[in-house]
């Protein structure tokens, strides 16, 4: 067993699947976009998006083909699991953790040391990441054109794409995961649980969500982004428990998140809206009751002035992966166990990875004083991250499942949440077994309609 972060990369780096780049902290003010050559690599060797399109020396991660997986399904209810058919390879259990330590992250060994029943299933790897070719187009613009500025914290000239297929920097990788391939417009049911250190279960939120993403308007362009200087909208409404019924939320982000993240709440006891004086950081939200925080939300979100950013390397690890068979369980108590997801519908694949850290920079505050962060080099997305409290004790381990959606066409966000490895309680995140649709995609909507005033004129209680 690592027991240290830094024991933890020393081990990683001795073996085979680490691909090191150079350590880069965001410290300059403007990073140098990709030359000609290294976006003609976009081409070649690596995938549309970014990615090293051949698989590893040893078989286990195939070779990227672009091909399309799988059958939309009940476009927007349930997609159907391309793979259903397929047996794990392994299964990882608190007995033989210690042959793959290499492969795991901070956060899943201590959850195999805090749980004996903990288990991973290990299944084939399924590089289903894609894009439309119209994403892959702007992606190897936005190579030599995309640049960070204020640190890194800000991103400019990007449109339509990932804005670093070839990072240099921390930011640059974390761009990437807020920037990554969603969609333009989509309308989700979903619940929220907190389970207690004792396994008690209990629903935070019942809601529904908007989310649109200006960067990804296909009409668009770079000069109309920042002309607004809004890349993504979240509206969302909360039905239950009854307490909570009413109340709604409107989160704007923008491409110098420094610069405020306009965010406006509905209080139903005082029947008006008000502008939230910080949506961000680690200022708890409530739509999590308080256990997550607003930089939390979808692993990490909002503005990265607080850290210090840096690439670590690249490591092949085990992470969640196209988990179809996770959403399509009938109950939502099919999927929660007492201490985590239940381990019989979550899939893990081996896959290369980012790895980035994170350490507080001096002069600034956040209660976590270190985090690191696994990013699928396919999708961007962050799969799994862990954080260290202030006396250095690792304290969080967050995990996000994707699932294969051929009408995205690509790999579309699911479920996330994190286990809080000191108290024994976790949180679970748009879980949508019992909802009548999930992440479904549907026309644009009015940018007005994610404003404070439009928040004013439909509340209702």
């Amino acid at each position: 067993m690592r027991k240290s972060p830094s024991s933890s990369l020393t081990s990683s780096r001795r073996a085979s699947s680490w691909l090191f780049v150079g350590l880069l902290v965001a410290g300059a003010s403007v990073f140098a976009a990709a030359s000609d050559d290294e976006a003609a690599k976009l081409k070649t060797s690596l995938t549309p998006l970014g990615a090293e399109k051949a698989g590893n020396a040893a078989g286990t991660i195939p070779a990227w083909t672009g091909a399309p997986t799988g059958s939309p399904g009940a476009l927007g209810v349930r997609r159907a699991d391309p793979f259903a058919g397929e047996k794990p390879l392994l299964s990882i259990t608190a007995q033989n953790v210690g042959q793959y330590v290499d492969r795991l992250n901070d956060g899943q060994q201590a959850m195999f040391k805090k749980y004996p029943n903990y288990r991973m299933d290990v299944y084939p790897t399924h590089r289903t990441a894609m894009a439309p070719q119209w994403v892959y187009d702007n992606t190897f613009k936005n190579a030599t054109r995309a640049k960070t500025a204020n640190n890194g914290y800000a991103v400019e000239s990007a449109f339509g794409g990932i804005p670093f297929p070839i990072p240099k920097s921390g930011t640059e990788v974390m761009w990437n995961h807020m920037l990554r391939w969603q969609g333009e417009t989509m309308h989700s049911l979903f619940r929220t649980y907190i389970v207690t250190s004792d396994g008690k279960r209990v629903l935070a939120s019942d809601s529904e969500k908007w989310e649109q993403w200006p960067y990804y308007y296909k009409d668009g362009s770079p000069e109309q982004l920042r002309g607004k200087g809004q890349w993504a909208y979240l509206r969302l409404t909360t039905h239950g428990p009854a307490q909570k019924a009413g109340e709604a939320l409107i989160l704007v982000d923008n491409l110098d998140p420094t610069t405020g993240r306009p965010s406006w709440q509905y209080l139903t006891g005082q029947r008006r809206v008000r502008k939230l004086p910080n949506a961000t950081y680690d200022t708890p939200s409530f739509v999590t009751s308080g256990v997550s925080n607003f930089d939390e939300i979808f692993i990490f979100s909002g503005p990265m002035d607080r850290y210090n950013w840096k690439i670590v390397g690249k490591q092949e690890m085990f992470i969640p992966y196209n988990n179809n068979r996770l959403l399509l369980a009938a109950k939502d108590d099919q999927v929660l166990s007492e201490r985590f997801v239940n381990p019989d519908l979550m899939r893990w694949e081996l896959h290369r990875v980012w790895v980035v850290e994170a350490t507080v920079a001096d002069g600034k505050r956040h209660v976590m004083t270190k985090r690191r962060f696994y990013f699928d080099e396919d999708s961007w997305q962050s799969m799994l991250a862990d954080g260290w409290d202030a006396k250095g004790q690792l304290w969080r381990t967050f995990w996000y499942v994707n699932v294969v959606a051929p009408d995205l066409p690509g790999v579309l966000s699911g479920p996330f949440g994190h286990y809080n490895l000191q108290t024994g309680d976790w949180i679970a995140n748009d879980i949508t077994n019992e909802v009548s649709h999930a992440s479904k995609f549907i026309p644009r909507l009015s940018d007005s309609f994610f404003t404070g005033d439009a928040l004013a004129g439909e509340g209702v209680r």
